[in-house]
């Protein structure tokens, strides 16, 4: 299973983009405060548009409860501007959950975090003239990667609705 993980997230927006994708993909949300905005806050209720009753999600008050609360720390990957490895370099289709944290806006995710995890961070390819992808962004390209390497495990390959075909 896929988890996405929003440490400090500072824009509701993003947060709520990010909880579309997280149920298009299946994901779980996992959300570490402090948060820069509440949860009724109406610009993350507006993104998010319609998909909240079928998000889940899970808030932890920090970094040390998240970590606390997860039994397999092997399948943790910690995205970053330094990261060492790049996402199709990862085996995604374990049968263990899986945990992609992505840092906040501003900062990303701590130096220290980062160095005590080294082996574990990824970076997303991208030209030298950009620091950084939108977060939302960011989460949308992992979460394709996983799904594409579990070949569309759970993922509807159809129109559901009012096929045209």
């Amino acid at each position: 299973m896929l988890n996405i993980v929003l440490l400090e997230p500072e824009i509701p927006e993003n947060t709520g983009n990010i909880a579309r994708t997280c149920v298009g993909f299946n994901a779980v949300l996992h959300l570490i405060r402090p948060y820069g905005f509440f949860l009724s806050n109406k610009h993350l209720k507006r993104s998010g548009i319609n998909y909240w009753s079928h998000l889940k999600l899970k808030e932890h008050d920090s970094y040390d409860d998240f970590i606390q609360s997860i039994s397999n720390k092997k399948n943790i990957y910690f995205l970053s501007r330094y990261g060492i490895k790049t996402p199709n370099q990862l085996v995604l289709n374990s049968k263990e959950p899986i945990y992609f944290i992505f840092g906040k806006e501003s900062l990303g995710i701590p130096k220290n975090i980062l160095k005590q995890n080294k082996n574990n961070t990824v970076r997303i390819p991208m030209s030298e003239n950009i620091r950084s992808l939108n977060l939302s962004n960011a989460v949308a390209i992992i979460g394709y990667e996983f799904a594409k390497q579990n070949k569309y495990r759970s993922l509807s390959l159809t129109e559901p609705f009012k096929p045209i075909f």
